[in-house]
């Protein structure tokens, strides 16, 4: 298997008018491995409000993987009257299912950055120079990194960079600013910044989609979060276990299946950074296989030849030869660390 630099990948990439990126949690971790691995957001997790049952499953599992664990629990539940479990214990597996997926948002906006200065302006160059190679980004991950580095780079007028949020119609009528702005599907043309799964400062109120913002409020972002998680309201957020279950849920949020459908639309060249192609996120891999795309570029972490890479570039290589009819899916690999995401 041939791994490229990531300078490389981008120079046989030049062909192609349009380049797109697909963010895992490794571009988090990059940045700040200290409290975006799985391993250190278990370790922070305050567990002494659940039932012992919630905490004794990663145990039992072997694992600190929130999103495996929540999994587990809710296909066993789902199993259980076949194997003589009582409907009470299935109920309680559920419940300790809910109550990780909540414990989960709490940790990542507990441990995370407080402010935006916590992340260097080097680091944000860094970032910044590695997205500029970019047309629109989507980004499975939860945390603020990505919106940071956006807010960081707004006073460049080179760059085109829309999250879709705006002042509300409202607002806009009655002179009156909110704390938020919102997200309206039919002023989401010129977007090309997609949280596929929820973010942290994303919530949906019922009747429509809010982003908190620092400059509204004069509130740092991330304790609008926490007050906002005090009152039991919780960020747009897709942690369910299984792919399935995910896609269920993006299905029924206006913001998630606008970006699942902006994503299945995309066509010439992809970049994935910092994701594992794990199962969980199928209802986005089969995307890739059934797309539109012609190219994609995996980027692996570290030796090629371990047990994690080599299940990376499997699966990678399956949607190649999943692709049917004259559209071709060419596969290549580079080295994420050549990227220098952040430094």
């Amino acid at each position: 298997m041939t791994i490229m630099t990531f300078a490389e990948a981008i120079e046989a990439s030049a062909c192609y008018s349009k380049r797109h990126l697909l963010l895992g949690n490794g571009f988090s971790i990059a940045c700040r491995p200290d409290i975006f691995r799985y391993d250190k957001l278990f370790e922070q997790a305050d567990f002494s409000t659940l039932p012992d049952s919630a905490k004794s499953a990663f145990s039992v599992l072997h694992t600190t993987d929130f999103e495996r664990v929540i999994k587990v629990l809710r296909d066993s539940a789902s199993i259980a009257a076949g194997y003589g479990v009582t409907s009470t214990q299935a109920d309680a597996m559920r419940s300790d299912a809910d109550e990780l997926k909540e414990l989960l948002v709490e940790t990542i906006a507990q441990s995370h950055p407080a402010l935006p200065g916590d992340i260097t302006d080097d680091e944000y160059a860094a970032c910044q120079r590695f997205l500029d190679n970019f047309t629109t980004t989507y980004t499975f991950n939860y945390d603020l990194l990505l919106y940071w580095t956006h807010m960081h780079r707004e006073n460049r007028t080179d760059i085109h960079s829309d999250d879709g949020f705006r002042t509300s119609q409202s607002d806009i009528d009655s002179g009156i600013d909110s704390e938020y702005v919102v997200w309206e599907s039919s002023q989401s043309h010129d977007q090309n910044m997609w949280f596929l799964h929820g973010a942290l400062h994303v919530f949906d109120s019922g009747t429509e989609i809010q982003k908190y913002t620092w400059n509204r409020t004069g509130v740092r972002l991330i304790e609008q979060i926490r007050e906002a998680l005090s009152r039991n309201f919780f960020p747009l957020f897709v942690a369910e276990g299984s792919s399935a279950e995910k896609l269920e849920r993006v299905r029924h949020s206006d913001y998630l299946a606008k970006a699942y459908r902006s994503f299945q639309e995309i066509q010439k060249c992809l970049f994935i950074y910092g994701h594992s192609l794990a199962a969980n996120d199928e209802h986005y891999l089969r995307l890739i296989e059934k797309g539109k795309l012609s190219h994609i570029f995996v980027g692996l972490y570290g030796d090629p030849a371990s047990a994690t890479n080599k299940m990376i570039a499997q699966r990678a290589n399956a949607m190649r030869l999943a692709r049917t009819g004259k559209r071709e899916l060419i596969v290549d690999f580079y080295d994420s660390e050549s990227a220098h995401v952040w430094r």
